[in-house]
């Protein structure tokens, strides 16, 4: 990377614009970049450092947007840094513009203007610029791959400052590595530590858990043995375990077999026992059985020779009344014929009833006659009773003929009325229409009125409300500002004060004998007093820490303020210089004209419904019209047809009707008289026939009963029994039948007779001997079970003991394996002696190579007496790796590099530096870096060793890089040709080159 112009404006000391050719510098090779203190030196690099990256280095990052620019400016000149470079064989030229507060073009106030950024080109073909892109990540993204290096590493190595150099060589392990860590990116091998340990822990809990599972199971087989097992005495981890829990568990085992093998023995003799008492009892309850049974029999038979008169009897009338079965028939005939007898004669009586005076003593052949007549007299009708049917329906097609007249004549008189009126009622909904999609077209347009008026509401509120808070962030702001100038001033004195008494400071530290740590002398003849009112190292940093707090608060301050002033900026552009209450009242009367708009729009669906109503309303009643006056003048020709067709009807009916009212009417006398003859006559031709067959049902009746042996009919239907009795009967016959033989074979059995002849059995003690048996064998057998389950249970958990011991093997294995390595990349690992940790000893190795890198530049700066070599000895917390030490050629000896005096210090830094530029470099991938700043620390050496180090940095330039030296050294300027002064004033500060 080659710098060949910068070009400033308005950026931090710089009130106008400046230019810097880095070219013209560095022909030389070596330029000097001077001038007073507060000038703005730094600022130089800060420029450089923001051109690349957007921010500056360090601390002074915290001071971002608005604090980048200069106090000295133009409200109206706008803060650019424009930096043109050579990178990877690229030209390029990067422009920025960090947010700008300038006042508003109309009103009163302050905007902000975001942040700007370019990026060009140079084309070599064509000799011109091109643009490549305006957006800051994208240009951001581009400048990282290029440089391959973040912002700290290219602070750290192309903008060497030596007092985190030299603060580096003091520091101890921890803080080396801290600085390394953040250089070399070795985060990753710090997540290989940590993703080890975390699975380290992971496996140590699997396998913890393992073995609880384990121990669990243990007690459960404790639990399940009883007092035969103890679980054993070890707690999840330790080693032992599962040969513990395995072993205890194989005793268990073998245990309750063994009492399984006596419960089983037990059992079987229980059973025997149990056996025997069952056989003894059933022989006793079979006894006692026969006995009772043949007791139950005696007591039976005597019953039935109780009852023996009462069968007799019994049997008797069931053979009367089998007798008396064969007189049933002419018994069920003679009633069916009298009930059908009496049945006939009622219906005679009650048809001669209905019938006139005249037929009553007319036989069945007479009625029959007379309802022949009244038939054939009510055929003749058929042919009027049709005539008058049609006579009905000639008035009722009248009558309907004269109502659809007046329906037709009230139709056309609204219709016409209605039509009258159509023209204006069409008019007046038309109207409405037009109305109510003026007030929709209105509502359209205020709605889209609202929103904006709305935001710019809302953008006024917070507009006034940004305000107030940004006067408020500016009175602090300058407030800081001042307290941090105040702070900066007084440690700058106080800086002073104590370099002043230095002198003093390091006398205190000699002793007698002991080498003088800056001239080297073991005499000291008159040592350096302190004064009043000296400065220690103690208020110096004091004051330093007070200043930083102060930048610190004044930097929030600023953010504060930019972040408020961007925001009321927004605000205002989107309000613009308007009074919120005028836009609230604005707001307000869109949001009435819109609701009334709407409310009035709203109606036009209905006036549009209502309008088509009245178009179908006017097609009906305009067609109706036009159908009643057809309608009207077809009834004409009907109704004379009408009239003529009933004129002749009424004619021929009044023949056909007689005296009668109506032709129907003598229809139905006709009828009634001819169904009450004609039923007159079935009802005593019925009658005669029913008398004829009570007549022979009685002859056979009489034959019957006296074949059966009875004197009189009657005494036949006395003995009969109906269906229930016979039955009844018959089934107590049977009944005793069955009694009587079952008593005779019970009383019969060889086996009964022989039961009853022994002495009574005694059931109770058989029943007594047998229980007791029986719950000796339930123990017995409760017992068996139990030592069955315990060695089911015993084998259960025996076996997912031995599944739990086999799938802990390999969690074991992995464990031991992962805890090794974690171990090991931890540093707590015995096979770790040095006790490095894995990221400790990547940076050591880096550390090695800048040592090496630094070493063959120290050596040149310090005559070949200083050697700065890598040491990997142990540190604090016993661990190691991060030692840097330096090996004085003088006395051979190798020491720590925090014991080197000032000078020594500052050249020993210096090539500290430019070696990790070189190590940095490489790691980026070998970006060439053509141009550096080495930023103060020369005025602490001799003139020697000054010639020795100018000498160092001017073979830089052999490798063709450029470097500039930051410095107050008066000595240099007469050195170093090639110069860069900055100069300060009321108005700001300036730049003035010299080649």
């Amino acid at each position: 990377m080659r710098l060949h112009r910068l070009d400033l404006t308005a950026f931090g000391p710089f009130g106008g614009s400046q230019h810097v050719d880095f070219d013209e510098l560095s022909t030389a090779g070596l330029f000097l970049l001077h001038g007073p203190t507060g000038a703005g030196k730094t600022s130089v690099l800060d420029a450089v450092c923001y051109a690349l990256y957007g921010s500056v280095p360090g601390a002074r990052q915290n001071g971002q947007g608005l604090t980048l620019r200069s106090d000295h400016a133009a409200p109206g000149t706008r803060t650019e840094v424009t930096l043109d470079l050579t990178v990877a064989g690229r030209r390029l030229e990067i422009t920025r513009q960090p947010p700008h507060e300038r006042p508003k073009k109309r009103g009163t106030g302050t905007i902000v203007d975001k942040a700007q950024t370019w990026l060009r080109e140079h084309d070599a073909t064509v000799g011109a610029w091109k643009d490549l892109s305006r957006s800051h990540q994208e240009i951001g993204e581009e400048i990282t791959q290029l440089l391959g290096m973040s912002r700290e590493q290219f602070c750290q190595v192309v903008l060497l400052p030596q007092g985190d150099f030299a603060r580096f060589l003091r520091a101890d392990a921890e803080a080396r590595g801290k600085l390394l860590g953040r250089l070399f990116d070795t985060r990753r091998f710090a997540e290989v530590e940590k993703r080890l340990a975390e699975r380290r822990r992971t496996a140590e809990a699997r396998v913890r858990e393992g073995d609880a599972a384990l121990l669990a199971d243990a007690h459960r087989m404790h639990q399940a043995a009883g007092d035969t097992m103890e679980p054993p005495e070890l707690t999840p981890g330790e080693p032992g375990l599962a040969e513990a829990v395995l072993g205890a568990a194989a005793l268990a085992r073998s245990d309750a077999r063994e009492r399984l093998t006596v419960a089983e023995c037990g059992r079987l003799a229980a059973e025997s026992a149990q056996a025997a008492a069952e056989r003894a009892l059933d022989d006793v309850r079979e006894l006692a059985r026969l006995q009772g049974r043949f007791g139950e029999a005696r007591e039976r038979a005597r019953r039935l020779e109780e009852r023996a008169g009462a069968h007799q009897e019994a049997r008797a009338r069931l053979d009367r009344s089998r007798k008396a079965e064969a007189v049933a028939p002419a018994l069920e005939l003679r009633e069916a014929a009298d009930a059908e007898h009496r049945r006939a004669a009622g219906a005679e009586a009650r048809a001669r009833a209905a019938l006139p005076e005249r037929f009553a003593e007319a036989g069945a052949a007479g009625l029959a006659t007379a309802a022949r007549r009244a038939a054939e007299e009510l055929g003749g009708l058929e042919s009027a009773r049709r005539g008058e049917r049609r006579l009905a329906a000639l008035v009722a097609e009248r009558a309907d003929l004269d109502r659809q007249e007046r329906a037709d004549a009230d139709v056309l008189t609204e219709s016409e009325g209605w039509l009258a009126d159509w023209d204006a009622i069409r008019a007046a909904l038309q109207a409405g229409i037009e109305s109510a999609q003026e007030s929709a077209t209105r509502a359209e347009q205020l709605a889209v009125r609202i929103e904006p008026a709305q935001r710019r509401l809302r953008a006024a509120r917070l507009r006034d409300r940004l305000t107030g808070e940004t006067d408020e962030a500016r009175e602090r702001a300058r407030a800081s500002e001042q307290a941090a100038l105040d702070a900066r001033g007084r440690w700058l004195d106080l800086k002073e004060q104590r370099l002043d008494g230095i002198a003093a400071e390091l006398a205190a530290h000699l002793t007698a004998g002991e080498p003088c740590a800056v001239c080297g002398a073991t005499e000291h003849p008159a040592p350096a007093r302190k004064d009043a009112g000296h400065v220690d190292r103690e208020a110096e940093e004091q004051a330093l820490a007070a200043h930083q707090d102060a930048e610190e608060r004044h930097g929030r301050d600023l953010r504060r303020l930019g972040d408020l002033r961007q925001e009321l900026a927004a605000a205002a552009a989107e309000a613009g210089d308007t009074p919120a209450e005028a836009l609230a009242a604005e707001a307000g009367e869109l949001e009435r004209d819109h609701v009334r708009a709407r409310r009035d729009a709203s109606a036009l669906h209905s006036v549009r419904e209502e309008l088509r109503r009245a178009e179908q309303e006017h097609q009906r009643r305009t067609a109706a019209q036009r159908d009643a006056a057809v309608r009207a003048a077809s009834r004409v020709g009907h109704r004379e047809r009408l009239d003529r067709e009933r004129t002749a009807l009424e004619e021929e009916l009044a023949q056909a009707r007689g005296a009668a009212q109506s032709v129907a009417a003598r229809a139905a006398q006709l009828e009634r008289r001819a169904a009450l003859l004609t039923a007159a006559a079935d009802s005593a031709r019925a009658a005669e026939d029913s008398a004829e067959r009570l007549k022979a049902a009685d002859g056979r009746l009489d034959e019957a009963a006296f074949r059966a042996g009875f004197d009189t009919p009657q005494a036949a239907a006395d003995a009969l029994l109906d269906g229930a009795a016979h039955r009844e009967l018959q089934r107590r016959l049977d009944a005793w039948q069955s009694e009587e033989a079952a008593v005779r074979a019970v009383l019969a059995e060889p086996d009964t007779v022989a039961a009853a002849e022994q002495p009574p059995a005694d059931l109770a003690t058989a029943e007594r001997t047998a229980a007791q048996a029986a719950e000796r064998l339930r123990r017995t057998a409760s017992a068996q079970d139990a030592a069955v389950r315990r060695c089911a249970e015993l084998d259960r958990l025996s076996a997912r003991a031995s599944d739990g011991v086999r799938r802990l093997a390999p969690l074991r294995d992995e464990y031991d394996r992962v805890a090794r390595l974690a171990g090991l990349t931890a540093g707590t690992s015995a096979d770790n002696e040095r006790k490095m940790r894995l990221e400790a000893y990547v940076l050591a190795a880096r550390l090695e190579q800048v040592a090496a890198a630094a070493t063959a530049r120290l050596q040149r700066m310090s005559s070949g007496r200083y050697t700065l070599v890598h040491s990997d000895d142990r540190a604090g917390r016993g661990r190691s790796g991060l030692g840097l030490h330096v090996v004085d050629a003088w006395t051979g000896r190798e020491r720590d590099t925090a014991t080197l005096s000032g000078g020594e210090t500052f050249f020993a830094s210096l090539a500290l530096a430019l070696g990790l530029a070189d190590v940095v470099t490489d790691e980026a991938g070998g970006v060439r870096l053509d141009t550096l700043f080495i930023d103060e620390g020369f005025g602490s050496l001799d003139d020697q060793t000054l010639d020795e180090v100018l000498d160092v940095l001017d073979s830089l330039r052999e490798r063709d890089r450029s470097v500039g030296i930051v410095s107050h050294v008066a000595d240099l300027r007469r050195r170093v040709h090639a110069q860069l002064e900055v100069v300060k004033g009321r108005s700001g500060s300036t730049v003035r080159q010299r080649a």
